[in-house]
């Protein structure tokens, strides 16, 4: 197959397509297959009839459902748990910098905060903590959790067992959940069924010794009622590495907050890509190559 690599450079990807059997060609127009690069100011092509198979660089999908990008007359794949352990490191970052109060002592910038930290710092050993979301994120959440001494339950579409986890609800429990857990840690995918998924009513489920982290999409949690419910002091904090809207404007409520920790969508960042991306790509470009559903082939029918 002729694959096109671009517009970005992504040499390892294209090295791995090379091992794979694929030829490599320097224009869209020629291409039957089409990975797209995550570079900065670089918008999605026009795919010409020829490209039937177009890998995408995100896990996160929605933009291109929305725009209209994924029709049904190509297979598409994406990114789906190739950035999980490193998400997961990133939420657990926010959980553990909440937990320790690390905004109070860099907003003061100074030593005076050190009676109200003392006092207030909590520790996740022996936490029970919801993660909402069981695919390759989700796991790697779990897995760290563990040498912390800490609990995990996952909140899933079917509830069914999975060894991943300590324990399983369906999405139909998720109140019960959210008034059992000590924290909450969101990394569903966005779907029109996820869509505003924590609200307020979720928010007043939830303790107020509670910590909410968001490693999803930031239209996953209702940006207004997070701010309310942290005016109310329903829950104990907020760790986003994403926002709704995003980027967060600079005068927006969210900001300033001594109990919330905001990360720029840095979880995974692009410089890491190229690597992460290129034994996936490889992999699924062989499965396509003998006619098998691919590693992370995107279901249209479902949106992710």
């Amino acid at each position: 197959m002729r694959v096109f690599v671009g517009n970005g450079d992504y040499p390892e990807v294209t090295r791995a397509l090379m091992e794979a059997g694929a030829t490599i060609v320097s224009s869209i127009g020629e291409a039957e297959g089409f990975v797209f690069t995550q570079t900065p100011g670089t918008d999605f092509p026009e795919l010409p009839d020829s490209v039937r198979w177009v890998q995408l660089p995100n896990a996160g999908i929605n933009a291109y459902f929305e725009s209209g990008v994924i029709t049904a007359n190509r297979r598409w794949s994406n990114a789906s748990g190739v950035y999980g352990r490193q998400v997961a490191e990133a939420a657990i970052a926010l959980l553990l910098g909440l937990l320790h109060k690390h905004p109070v002592m860099v907003r003061a910038d100074s030593w005076s905060p050190q009676p109200r930290v003392d006092a207030s710092t909590t520790w996740l050993n022996g936490a029970h903590v919801a993660i909402i979301g069981a695919g390759g994120i989700g796991r790697h959440v779990a897995a760290m959790l563990r040498p912390f001494g800490a609990r995990s339950i996952a909140v899933t579409r079917t509830g069914l067992p999975d060894g991943d986890f300590d324990s399983v609800a369906s999405i139909s429990e998720l109140q019960t959940v959210l008034a059992e857990a000590d924290h909450v840690i969101v990394c569903v995918p966005l779907t029109r069924d996820t869509r505003g998924l924590v609200g307020e009513r979720e928010f007043a489920a939830m303790k107020p010794t509670a910590n909410i982290i968001n490693v999803a999409r930031g239209e996953v949690i209702d940006t207004a009622a997070l701010c309310d419910a942290l005016d109310a002091h329903l829950i104990a904090g907020a760790g986003l590495d994403v926002t709704d809207p995003e980027p967060l404007p600079d005068d927006h409520p969210l900001w300033g907050r001594e109990n919330v920790l905001i990360t720029p969508h840095s979880a995974n960042t692009i410089a890491s890509m190229d690597s992460m991306l290129a034994p996936v790509v490889a992999e699924n470009y062989r499965l396509l190559m003998e006619g098998g559903r691919m590693l992370t082939e995107v279901d249209v029918d479902k949106g992710y």
